[in-house]
């Protein structure tokens, strides 16, 4: 069902790999050089002053989490993952309750493997469980069982108490409302303080779509689709968890620091190829706006979205980084990033995306928030009554 920029190599060279990761994080790090200046009038997102009154002084870098997903992360080693954990701590100050996330399929989270991650620094793992039903595992083309998913994530919270999140699908063909509740009952007896649930979206050139598209297997209705996801709401307020954001729950403060960080349009850098080559996306840094970053290694085409203030910009770029890993390996050692494309992006682009994504959370988008974008036009003077 997943359509993600997938390689098959008959060999990873995970030695290479992570010197590439470790040089590009450094380089856009630099480049992005994202200060906070004491008397607080430096750019928000790149639309004030690219350079602050003499007065000023710059405070360090500041990393307020980092992210390691998008595939199977957790199939590198836990040295490739301390080895970029050291180089953002070098380039830009990586505090010590930073949140750190890996992303992991329990087909790859044995207890050994994710100390190790836990000893190079992760302290918060998403477990990409998909369902606790096996029929519905192998319809998504799963390499684990329902029995290797309770055990993944007990082991888990096990290691990372508090901080152990899992993905759920639903809307999958011929699912039934009956069926969802019950792997949503179940999900709540194993689960943590964080569930990610996301309807299944048909994409094209899987397998699962053409099955669907030929009449194979039968596509859920819209109907039903509404009344899983608001039973799947339902149930899990009840079972105290705040529902934060379109597709995330939390109880007990355990929300995403790193992911709302993108949904309240703060600054972010993208590391790595579209999908690295040991199965998941590596790289993308975010950052709130103007001087915190964060590090996110994950999958779907690496992307940011930051001033260059390294080489003198005042205005947020959309960047985008090489897909394919070889080549994203080979640009990375020519010239220290393997970014593709950058478009910079005006107010009125930046305002949408703004309203866009600080519409999917339960906070919305705060006066203070958008003043940081835009202190001299309202919400009503650019977008209308």
């Amino acid at each position: 069902y997943c359509n993600f920029n997938t390689y098959v190599v008959p060999a990873a060279d995970e030695a290479v790999l992570r010197s590439c990761l470790v040089r590009e994080a450094q380089t856009l790090l630099r480049l992005s050089r994202v200060h906070r200046w004491v008397c607080g009038l430096g750019s928000w997102g790149g639309l004030g002053p690219s350079v602050p009154p003499a007065a000023s002084h710059p405070l360090p870098h500041s990393v307020t989490s980092v992210f390691f997903g998008g595939g199977t992360p957790s199939l590198a080693s836990p040295g490739t993952v301390a080895a970029v954990l050291e180089a953002v701590a070098g380039a830009a100050r990586l505090p010590a309750g930073a949140e750190v996330t890996l992303e992991a399929n329990p087909s790859s989270t044995s207890t050994s493997r994710l100390a190790g991650f836990r000893a190079a620094g992760v302290n918060r793992l998403s477990i990409g469980v998909q369902s606790l039903d096996d029929a519905e595992l192998r319809l998504l083309g799963r390499e684990h069982t329902a029995a290797e998913a309770r055990k993944a994530v007990e082991a888990a919270r096990g290691l990372f108490p508090g901080r152990t999140s899992i993905d759920l699908l639903f809307g999958l063909p011929g699912q039934s409302r009956d069926a969802w509740a019950q792997r949503l009952e179940a999900a709540l007896r194993l689960c943590d303080h964080h569930i990610s649930l996301y309807q299944l979206t048909l994409e094209r050139g899987t397998a699962l779509a053409a099955q669907v598209r030929g009449g194979a297997l039968p596509a859920p209705s819209q109907d039903l689709l509404a009344d899983m996801y608001q039973t799947a709401r339902t149930e899990l307020v009840a079972a105290g968890f705040r529902h934060y954001e379109v597709s995330n729950f939390a109880r007990k403060g355990a929300s995403s620091t790193h992911n709302l960080s993108y949904w309240r349009a703060d600054q972010y850098i993208g590391v790595g190829p579209g999908k690295g080559v040991m199965g998941g996306r590596w790289g993308v840094v975010r950052g709130r706006v103007p001087h915190e970053l964060s590090l996110s290694l994950a999958a779907a085409g690496a992307h940011g979205r930051f001033v260059l203030r390294g080489e003198g910009g005042c205005t947020r770029e959309a960047r985008v980084q090489t897909l394919e890993p070889v080549a994203w390996m080979r640009e990375v050692q020519s010239r220290g990033h393997g970014t593709r494309s950058r478009v910079v992006l005006s107010l009125l682009e930046q305002l949408e995306e703004l309203l866009t994504l600080g519409l999917r959370t339960d906070e919305g988008i705060t006066h203070e928030r958008w003043g940081h974008f835009s202190p001299q036009l309202s919400l009503q003077a650019v977008f209308g009554e």
